[in-house]
């Protein structure tokens, strides 16, 4: 793993808008927001985007349909919207899905062609994973 490449997901605001319309804020390593972690109750979670396969740019549209793709792949989840933002303004829409487990979260991953996701699960902190 390129270094800059992971010193950038490891500084990234994963952000979550709530239910009321407040933002939660996802760390690597850190506790999951309260007000995010009554939302998610005791399912796991994982927060995943389709956009920028591999970590390279790419045309806004194409992302956008990419996006929608994963949204339909999670019919019946509860899902929340969210975007990562980068250290240097980076920004990626994502989604944050609750009762997604770390195997069927690894072949979206690998479908939508990403190179890491963050996951968790009850009381325990936001995880990177590596795909």
């Amino acid at each position: 793993m390129d270094e800059a490449l992971l010193r950038a997901y490891l500084a990234t605001d994963y952000q979550v808008r709530l239910p009321d319309g407040r933002r939660a804020s996802l760390r690597v390593d850190a506790p999951v927001p309260t007000a995010l972690a009554r939302w998610l109750g005791i399912r796991p979670w994982v927060y995943l985007t389709a956009w920028n396969p591999q970590s390279r740019p790419r045309a806004f549209q194409v992302n956008r349909l990419a996006q929608r793709s994963l949204l339909a792949a999670l019919e019946g989840r509860p899902v929340l919207a969210g975007v990562g933002i980068g250290p240097d303004g980076w920004r990626e829409s994502s989604l944050l899905v609750a009762g997604l487990d770390v195997p069927e979260a690894d072949a979206l991953g690998h479908r939508f062609g990403q190179l890491a996701y963050l996951h968790g699960s009850e009381g325990g902190p936001a995880r990177l994973r590596w795909l």
